[in-house]
Parts: structure tokens; C-alpha cells; sequence
């Protein structure tokens, strides 16, 4: 469990497949502190059938 405001995931839509693919950011993913689950924040609803994909949040370099 983390107490971090810094989501644990982030939330990606993948457009187009293989080499082509496009990975647009489209929310993230928080801890409930008692771990039990998760809280998700969706900035974007992908409505054409995207896959969507959770991966750790990393931070970005400047």
C-alpha cells in the first residue's frame, strides 16, 4: 500500500496494432489505502473498440 498521490498505474489506449500502434494516455489508477481495491480515473473513454492497458506509472524525465 502506498500513501503516494502519484498513481500506482496508468491507464493507455491502444490505437491501430502491431508496429502502427499508438498509445494514447487516458487516466490512471490509485490504491484504495486499506488494499482492497482501486480507484480509476478515466480522462478518456476510448468508444471504437481500444484495447485498454494498465502499466506502472513511471516518472517522466525532463
Amino acid at each position: 500500500m502506498s500513501n503516494s498521490k502519484q498513481p500506482t498505474l496508468r491507464a493507455y489506449a491502444i490505437l491501430g496494432t502491431n508496429d502502427k500502434s499508438v498509445w494514447r494516455e487516458i487516466g490512471a489508477l490509485w490504491p484504495h489505502k486499506d488494499g482492497k481495491g482501486f480507484n480509476l480515473k478515466l480522462d478518456l473513454v476510448p468508444t471504437g473498440g481500444q484495447e485498454i492497458v494498465l502499466r506502472e506509472d513511471t516518472p517522466k524525465e525532463d
